[in-house]
């Protein structure tokens, strides 16, 4: 069966050429006589790969030195208690709550200390990015929070929040090496690797090294305590190892690509076909507001439901899968992630123009 253009929000869309190269070496990686799956993590050949990965995504994101890279487990979902487990030592945080995922995130916060929402978007079904120029954050406060990107939404921070010289943390799940960042504005960034990295099963958490420390909330499991990931190079139990190896492969590509500023080209380029034709479409249109859009998730509807359970549908019949939308928005959404090429989103667009012009009146 031919490959179909996967729009899924995540587990997404990987790029054909890490996908073959891993195929080649399932069996045998480079005459070691067995799989990355299957070998120990304590050996010299996974050390080799879990160095050489984290090496690329230094390079690629110009890290600092002083900040850590972890290859980590659980999800965001587990970072949302251990971003305030490792840094609430005031026991207060500030929260901009733009998606589903900031509000789980200050949700859990909560159970620590007090975690203040300081500025949501909540009231548009979280449609746009509030202004974050003059929060008011307070002064105690830990640290201030963001989810960068909204997978759900489909908005995304293009500047980010005045902190008010507070740290700034960043769940960037959905938009990992989609454009250059300047990590020295963060504090800490983390993200899941499924969406536009790798496999799921990774999280890459880059923090700031003085944050690292045994000064952690009472009750901290030792998974949890960034310092224990950090003194053992994310090696202090059997890491994801296979999905690091992806992800390595993945940071390969990028920088054979031309590194995250001709990724970010990319990005804007694919992302600029599909939205103009929704600003010029009379049957589907955008909820996002322009300023706030994504590059790497773009939900749309239709308005009819019944229609856009068909759209979905055929879509799906001509190789264009998981275009339906998260149920809080509706809809559809087609995540365009790094590994999307092209032409997807060109066949997407074609697609799109085919069903309206067949489903509306002259």
């Amino acid at each position: 069966m031919a490959r179909v253009y996967n729009f899924s929000a995540g587990p997404a869309v990987l790029p054909v050429e890490v996908l073959q190269e891993a195929a080649d070496e399932m069996l045998d990686y480079r005459g070691s006589g067995m799989s990355v799956m299957e070998m120990s993590h304590r050996g010299k050949i996974f050390d080799g790969i879990i160095k050489e990965a984290e090496a690329d995504l230094r390079e690629l994101m110009q890290i600092p030195d002083n900040y850590k890279v972890l290859f980590l487990q659980g999800g965001a979902w587990t970072q949302f208690a251990a971003v305030p487990m490792n840094l609430m030592k005031n026991r207060k945080a500030a929260y901009i709550v733009t998606g589903q995922w900031a509000k789980k995130a200050w949700q859990e916060a909560g159970k620590y200390g007090e975690a203040v929402k300081v500025a949501s978007s909540e009231d548009k079904t979280f449609s746009y990015i509030p202004d974050c120029s003059d929060l008011d954050i307070p002064e105690d406060a830990d640290y201030v929070y963001i989810c960068e990107n909204n997978t759900i939404y489909g908005t995304k921070f293009h500047t980010l929040p005045n902190t008010k010289g507070k740290d700034l943390v960043a769940d960037v799940s959905s938009c990992f090496l989609s454009e250059p960042v300047d990590v020295s504005k963060y504090a800490v960034i983390y993200g899941g690797v499924q969406k536009n990295i790798g496999p799921a099963g990774v999280v890459i958490a880059i923090i700031r090294e003085d944050l690292i420390t045994d000064d952690v909330l009472e009750g901290t499991p030792t998974m949890l305590k960034w310092k224990t990931q950090a003194d053992n190079d994310s090696l202090f139990n059997t890491p994801p190892a296979y999905g690091i190896y992806i992800c390595g492969k993945v940071f390969k590509w990028l920088r054979k690509q031309g590194g995250l500023e001709a990724i970010k080209a990319n990005n804007e380029k694919k992302a600029k076909i599909l939205y103009d034709y929704l600003d010029s479409s009379k049957l589907f249109r955008g909820t996002v507001r322009k300023e706030d859009r994504s590059l790497m998730n773009v939900p749309f509807v239709i308005g009819d439901k019944e229609m856009e359970a068909r759209f979905v549908k055929e879509a799906e019949a001509n190789g264009l899968v998981s275009l339906k939308g998260h149920r809080t928005v509706g809809g559809m959404r087609a995540s365009i992630y790094n590994a999307m090429p092209i032409e997807g989103v060109e066949k997407l667009v074609a697609f799109m123009k085919e069903f309206e012009a067949a489903n509306t009146a002259e």
